[in-house]
């Protein structure tokens, strides 16, 4: 008895040992899975972390940076160094020298500072000796040459029509007046010409050029005068702007890009709606287009779009992708958007990044020679140099995609760009008159962001579509090398005149 009692307690104590060691074991696991979390939630905010100081720095480089994206290869290691302290290349160890001789080409003598233009204005000032010069043979003369600056002024132009009664008294005869950009204003072409230059070149907002006018010309104007100035002549434009869009839709091959542009706007809740200038860039033609519209969505390019074909190449905005598929168009890529994203993985993956940029380089540099030659030519040419190194990129990419890359990593993110945007980038290569990147277009954008710095935003969505239209015809004078300002006014002089039928003769660089 005493024996099976033994037993019944030896078998509780057993028991209840099972029970603490499967509790302590279940305790241990809990721990475990509490640290694993722990550890798994330490993770992601050290990633995020990382990300965002990645994206900190990458704002840093936009502020204060510089925005050249420029990419140089490290020197070869046997690439001998500028600095004559040998020492401090290598350590402090000691290396050996070797006295070589060679000859050297001596420095080119400066040139001197540029010619004078020959068609400025000359005034010639003859200064005589103090001394008296009389019996004096003269043997020549120095001439000292400078620049001198006039004002530019304002002229109070009257004209002045007589007029003549008839002898029968039927009436009076009176000289025609001669068409004006704005019949009832007082502002003539060249006035108006230098007001929206001195904005939309110069980047002058009107209440500074207000300013200047009543400084310099003692001329007070008030702002809602020039304002219905630049309404009315924007008005003027506004077929030649129509013409001006229909020619960039007729070439086959169109560049479009976008920036935004702020707008007052009373129904906004914080008082400025942020629109979007769409920019779209004929290379054929060189001509540009602005065209504003409220948002950064499909609509404003559908609306631009509708029934265009042709080529349309892009960066990688989503937007762009849906005309992928639409009859008629071909979708190309911008490779030097894909060559950012390297670049801004600079700081992420330093040696992995250079290799990107180092094989993107090597494309440019292989379709370089190439641009000015004929269209036959540069298609065989391209599919002999450039081809193959669009496909050893595609290798490359490929095979660091396999490798374990983060995928939030600026390194990742630009794989990922280029792997997404790689059928619109290698669709180029069956074109030889597309470009290998969209940089025409964002040079035509960038008086628009200069622009914004001073006059920071529009005063409403029908004055964006004004600045819309004068950016379009400056940025199409820039391309053909145009004076704007010449243009302009020239314009104004002639458009009332000009039948609906010839306005196309009145756009920038114009051949018959």
């Amino acid at each position: 008895m005493d024996f099976e009692v033994m037993l019944a307690e030896k078998d509780a104590a057993l028991k209840d040992l099972l029970e603490r060691f499967e509790q302590l074991e279940k305790n241990h696991v809990d721990v475990l899975k509490k640290y694993t979390d722990a550890l798994k939630s330490q993770n992601e905010l050290l990633l995020e972390h990382k990300n965002t100081l990645q994206e900190l720095a990458q704002l840093k480089r936009l502020v204060f940076g510089q925005r050249r994206e420029r990419f140089v290869e490290n020197l070869d290691p046997q690439q001998l160094t500028l600095f004559e302290d040998s020492n401090a290349a290598e350590g402090y160890a000691w290396v050996p020298k070797q006295h070589i001789e060679y000859d050297r080409k001596l420095p080119k003598k400066h040139p001197g500072r540029t010619a004078l233009p020959d068609h400025l204005p000359v005034e010639e000032i003859i200064i005589e000796p103090d001394e008296d010069i009389t019996g004096m043979k003269r043997i020549g003369e120095e001439i000292t040459e400078t620049l001198e600056y006039t004002p530019a002024s304002l002229v109070k132009k009257i004209t002045i029509r007589p007029k003549y009664a008839k002898q029968d008294g039927e009436g009076v005869v009176i000289g025609k007046l001669p068409s004006r950009p704005i019949p009832k204003a007082i502002a003539e072409a060249s006035l108006i010409a230098y007001i929206l230059v001195s904005k939309f070149i110069d980047h002058l907002p009107f209440y500074r050029q207000i300013q200047r006018f009543k400084r310099e010309y003692q001329w007070e104007v008030s702002d809602s005068t020039i304002n219905e100035w630049f309404v009315a002549v924007c008005t003027l434009l506004h077929p030649l702007y129509e013409v001006l869009k229909r020619k960039i839709l007729e070439s086959g091959y169109m560049q479009v890009d976008e920036s935004g542009m702020p707008v007052l706007d009373q129904d906004h809740p914080k008082g400025i709606h942020k629109g979007n200038q769409w920019v779209y860039y004929s290379p054929e033609h060189k001509l540009v287009c602005f065209h504003y519209r409220k948002g950064r969505g499909k609509n404003g390019p559908k609306e631009m779009l509708s029934g265009y074909q042709g080529i349309l190449q892009s960066d990688g905005w989503h937007v762009y992708d849906d005309y992928a598929d639409v009859p008629g168009i071909s979708l190309t890529g911008c490779l030097a958007h894909a060559r950012r994203k390297f670049h801004e993985s600079l700081q992420n993956n330093k040696a992995k990044s250079e290799q990107a940029l180092s094989l993107i380089q090597r494309i440019y540099a292989a379709d370089r020679p190439v641009k000015m030659q004929q269209e036959n030519e540069r298609k065989s040419y391209r599919e002999k140099h450039v081809l193959p190194l669009f496909a050893e990129l595609r290798q490359w990419i490929d095979a660091e995609i396999q490798k374990n890359v983060e995928p939030k990593s600026a390194y990742g993110k630009a794989l990922t760009y280029s792997t997404r945007q790689w059928p619109k980038l290698i669709r180029i290569m069956d074109y030889s008159h597309v470009e290998l990147d969209n940089n025409l277009i964002e040079n035509k954008i960038r008086p628009l962001a200069l622009g914004r710095k001073n006059y920071l935003f529009a005063g409403s969505h029908d004055a964006a579509q004004r600045i819309a239209m004068m950016y379009s015809f400056f940025g199409s004078c820039k391309a053909h090398d145009i004076n704007p300002y010449e243009w302009l006014k020239d314009t104004l002089e002639r458009i009332p005149d000009t039948k609906l039928s010839n306005l196309e003769t009145l756009l920038p660089g114009y051949k018959v």
